[in-house]
């Protein structure tokens, strides 16, 4: 890896406390293979310099497998025109991590064209019948991002069949996916409900959350070898449990000491598993999503109450961890990321694939985040029109 000579650094939060370091630095250092001059250039990367730009000779292949944060807010199939989802009147100008990776780095990541894929529910039950195993719902999106809304860790290899309908597609370019990256996020749907807060609160170990967790990790194993099974140099992200505590949209919720660190100890289960099943596997990685949060907005005090700070981008745009479709809330009204957490977020995995496989991309300064969150009044965007 080259070293690089970054013109200035510019930290993403407020401020910054130990463990909140804004990427994933703290994680990587329980990967095998982790050097010294990793650690030095994710100090640089994690600042969010502004680099520059070159175009990649090849674009690196990007699949997605996952649930609504990864769905594309775009789809007008699944999120009609002039609806409340998705931003609402600011829908236009709302994205999520993927579609930021394709508007800012679509010359490097190639997450595949946009259109609409795969085929309404009903006929897909049809065709189970028949023996005809068919991508499904159909939605509009890039033609690697497999991620559904409202799926869960079942509809990794049974449900829509999200894994089996990547593979087949990765058939089709054996050679491309040599070189591709899968993410894998999901969980949320199985453990992050109220329901399932509340019983990790109670019994982190012995509740049907707890059981849920295990059922997660089992079926992300089975998908991985799935997938290496068929395409054996295809290297996965695998993304950890965020922790629903935290979501805007239910803050007001009085949780106790007790109930949170019990619910933390559960979601730790979540993500030593991953990390252990990416330990040792040069192919695998694991993004903290727990950490990478607490690195931006922080959490909750030791009583349990909000303590959040707001993020401060350059051009001193504040986001706080509230709820609205505008971008200085990091979340939209309807529960999903905001602009501003989606190209955080986005910022923050290409670091990480820079770190882990040396992939060459550029990465997304704190400017160019800047730029997507100071959106202007609401557009409204012709339908079925890349976003």
């Amino acid at each position: 890896m080259a070293v690089l000579q970054p013109p200035q650094i510019r930290w993403h939060a407020e401020k910054l406390h130990g463990d909140d370091l804004p990427c994933q630095v703290r994680e990587h250092s329980m990967m095998s293979g982790f050097r010294v001059r990793d650690w030095m250039l994710a100090l640089v990367l994690c600042a969010g310099v502004g680099w520059p730009r070159q175009a990649a000779a090849q674009p690196l292949p990007l699949a997605v497998i996952g649930d609504s944060d990864s769905h594309a807010y775009q789809d007008r199939i699944s999120f009609p025109e002039g609806g409340p989802e998705r931003g609402g009147a600011w829908r236009t100008s709302t994205f999520n991590w993927v579609e930021v990776l394709a508007r800012l780095r679509g010359d490097e990541l190639d997450p595949g064209e946009w259109g609409a894929y795969g085929v309404p529910g009903r006929l897909a039950r049809v065709l189970d019948g028949v023996g005809v195993q068919a991508r499904r719902p159909r939605k509009q999106d890039y033609r690697f991002n497999f991620a559904v809304s409202g799926a869960g860790c079942g509809d990794l290899m049974g449900g829509v069949r999200q894994v089996p309908a990547l593979i087949e597609l990765m058939d089709e370019a054996p050679e491309r996916w040599r070189r591709g990256v899968v993410v894998i996020r999901i969980g949320i749907n199985d453990v992050g409900t109220r329901t399932a807060l509340l019983e990790l609160a109670a019994d982190p170990a012995g509740s049907p959350a707890a059981g849920r967790i295990a059922d997660c990790v089992d079926a992300i194993r089975v998908a991985v070898q799935a997938i290496h099974r068929r395409h054996p140099d295809t290297r996965i992200v695998l993304v950890g449990i965020f922790d629903n505590t935290h979501w805007a949209q239910d803050l007001a919720k009085d949780w106790t000491p007790a109930g949170l660190a019990n619910i933390a100890r559960a979601l730790d289960g979540y993500d030593r598993a991953l990390i252990d099943m990416a330990r040792g596997d040069d192919r695998l990685t694991f993004f903290d999503d727990r950490r990478w949060f607490a690195g931006r907005w922080g959490g909750r005090d030791a009583r349990g109450q909000p303590a959040y700070r707001d993020v401060v981008l350059p051009g001193r745009i504040r986001v706080s961890n509230s709820v609205g479709d505008a971008p200085r809330h990091a979340v939209l009204q309807d529960g999903h990321a905001g602009v501003a957490w989606s190209a955080a977020w986005a910022q923050s995995l290409v670091i990480l694939l820079n770190l882990r496989w040396e992939s060459g991309l550029t990465p997304i300064s704190d400017e160019e985040v800047a730029g997507l969150v100071k959106a202007d009044a609401p557009k409204r965007r012709q339908a079925g029109a890349a976003p």
